[in-house]
């Protein structure tokens, strides 16, 4: 642990990389508290994977094709990554929406063929593109380490954009994720704040992804709101409990991983793991110590 506080007053690629978790910690804390009160994690399983083939797509044709985006801050650049994730986690959250709001019997079939089709294009847009994506693949289980200064902008961009829009509506995503009835009385458009919904997650996919990777995305969306829920008895509380959380377990896997040279990734996933496996024991142990005198 010293070794690693130490090396993060002096190497900026570590105080990169713990900001990254830091700030997807806080969008991971406000919209995974909706997805795992509205019951969507598998829809967001379905996002996540479709993300692999915007990020092979958006490498292809920036390396084979050229294509460039206008950075505000360092000019035109290659067309990064992250850009192709975006916009396939996008459409991939408004066709799964509209599917799972007007196709319920196609659902199940719908989302596996996306994330089948998701994985299987990105592998094949990297095999298209010339030179060994290293890049690309770490995305599949995370490389946080690997956050570039300018990356961090965009995850920058995209943390104020989801956190805003999640606090923003709040009032609606409730209404939705609790009653649908009650939130169509009331006169809110379900459909149109779902669907949002469903957009925020992906964007939050694309977060976590520099994070932890595809493969493990859906874990830390939801194991500290797992936690946090044990703790938290309104949706605001579960928020803020659970970006707290993510917070210090995005640090802690950093930290820990980075003396014995881990994927800092997977240490996360196993730290939150642990804790919780570790808050459901003890969460059952005082309920059978405290029912036994009563039966005396």
């Amino acid at each position: 642990m010293l070794e690693f506080l130490q090396a993060l007053r002096e190497q900026p690629f570590l105080q990169v990389a713990l900001l990254t978790g830091l700030l997807a910690s806080i969008a991971c804390g406000v919209i995974g508290s909706y997805v795992v009160v509205r019951r969507i994690t598998y829809l967001a399983g379905g996002i996540a994977h479709c993300v692999l083939g915007g990020l092979g797509a958006a490498q292809y044709l920036a390396v084979v094709h050229g294509w460039k985006y206008y950075h505000p801050l360092y000019g035109w650049q290659p067309l990064h990554p992250l850009i192709g994730a975006v916009v396939s986690a996008l459409l991939a959250a408004v066709i799964i929406g509209i599917v799972s709001l007007r196709g319920r019997q196609r659902e199940d079939t719908v989302i596996g063929a996306l994330w089948a089709i998701g994985m299987a294009a990105g592998v094949l847009f990297i095999a298209r593109t010339p030179g060994y994506q290293v890049e690309l693949m770490s995305y599949l289980f995370g490389s946080i380490l690997m956050v570039s200064q300018g990356d961090l902008w965009l995850l920058v961009a995209l943390d104020v954009l989801i956190v805003g829009i999640g606090l923003l509506f709040y009032n609606q995503f409730l209404a939705v994720c609790f009653d649908e009835e009650f939130a169509r009385l009331r006169g809110i458009r379900v459909e149109v704040y779902y669907i949002l919904l469903l957009c925020l997650t992906a964007l939050t996919v694309v977060l976590l992804v520099s994070v932890v990777g595809i493969v493990m995305v859906i874990a830390l969306l939801t194991l500290p709101v797992a936690v946090a829920g044990h703790f938290c008895r309104t949706l605001w509380q579960l928020m803020l409990v659970s970006a707290v959380l993510s917070a210090v377990l995005t640090t802690a896997g950093l930290a820990l991983s980075y003396a014995p040279d881990l994927p800092a990734g997977a240490t996360t996933i196993v730290l939150a793991g642990t804790v919780y496996v570790l808050v459901v024991i003890g969460s059952r142990l005082p309920r059978r110590s405290a029912g036994s005198p009563q039966h005396v």
